[in-house]
């Protein structure tokens, strides 16, 4: 099966909790047919505390979403079912 999105293309979020939201794509898991997109589908994750660190740490990571729910995004901003031209020369 050809996958169509890679790292680094500009996507939307068209289905979901974080629906309207842009971003660029982190990274792309084939085998279950998801991506990881900046700034979208973030949960709350903690560290144990360590020496270095005594209280340990909170913080949001990005999780990854199915790949029906985003399509890229033109260079005018504009969604799209193919990557753009622009892009695809790139690369």
């Amino acid at each position: 099966m050809q996958f169509k999105f890679k790292k680094g293309d500009q996507v939307i979020v068209i289905a979901g909790n974080d629906k309207g939201r842009q971003g660029e794509v982190l990274e792309v898991r084939r085998a279950v047919n998801r991506i990881v997109v900046d700034g979208v589908n973030l949960r709350w994750k903690t560290r144990k505390p360590t020496q270095a660190e005594p209280k340990g740490d909170r913080y949001q990571e990005a999780c990854a979403i199915h790949v029906s729910n985003v399509m890229f995004v033109g260079p005018d901003g504009s969604r799209t079912r193919k990557r753009p031209a622009a892009v695809d020369q790139k690369a």
